[in-house]
């Protein structure tokens, strides 16, 4: 499988996962132009490509992929839980629609389905599901603070710092902000909050 997501941490857990517990070999690539690339290499089983990764630009990424590999199956994964580009997506050939609130196991049989050319879209879940942008609302105004702190890759004690609370606070926060989001940890709480749109510079840069 080759995994496409521009988050490192969300990429090689999400790799290690799948391959320890699923026995998938996964390529990772960081954007879509090294998607592309890696298509040259050699036949995949299956193509995921996340949704708000750099070059995709929205669905157009998806069409520029399936140009590239007319015959593999390729799904989109997103933080953004929107029935309506999930169907989008499905309507413009992509074999599934996978949201990363997913849990592992649930991941693991979604790629297995995707991979032997099964449709996986989980739509029920999507409508039930709150948009990322309203989730974010109901986080206080110093959660947010912390959140962002989270997303520029500072620790606990470097956001305490800044915010001149101690850290042992911001501890609590993060604990009621990741609670909020549905969030499994910093690392899935920063992926949703990129994912929102939140304004605040990727842990690459």
């Amino acid at each position: 499988m080759l995994l496409a997501d521009d988050h490192d941490l969300f990429r090689e857990s999400i790799s290690a996962m799948v391959s320890a517990e699923g026995g998938v070999t996964v390529v990772p690539a960081a954007d879509l132009d090294e998607v592309i690339a890696r298509l040259g290499d050699g036949k995949f089983d299956l193509v995921l490509l996340d949704y708000r990764m750099p070059g995709m630009n929205g669905l157009e990424g998806l069409d520029r992929t399936r140009e590239h590999a007319p015959s593999t199956p390729i799904a989109l994964i997103s933080g953004t839980t929107r029935r309506d580009l999930a169907e989008e997506a499905l309507a413009r050939g992509a074999i599934g629609f996978v949201p990363k609130t997913l849990g592992v196991q649930a991941l693991i049989a979604a790629v297995k389905l995707m991979a032997e050319g099964e449709r996986f879209a989980p739509l029920a879940m999507l409508d039930e599901a709150p948009t990322l942008a309203a989730i974010l609302e109901e986080l206080t105004r110093r959660e947010m603070d912390v959140l962002r702190g989270i997303c520029e890759g500072k620790s606990n004690k470097e956001i305490g710092r800044d915010l001149d609370v101690q850290e042992v606070t911001i501890k609590l926060h993060v604990k009621t902000l990741s609670r909020k989001l549905g969030a499994k940890n910093r690392t899935h709480a920063a992926m949703i909050a990129r994912d929102a749109g939140l304004d605040v510079p990727s842990r690459e840069q």
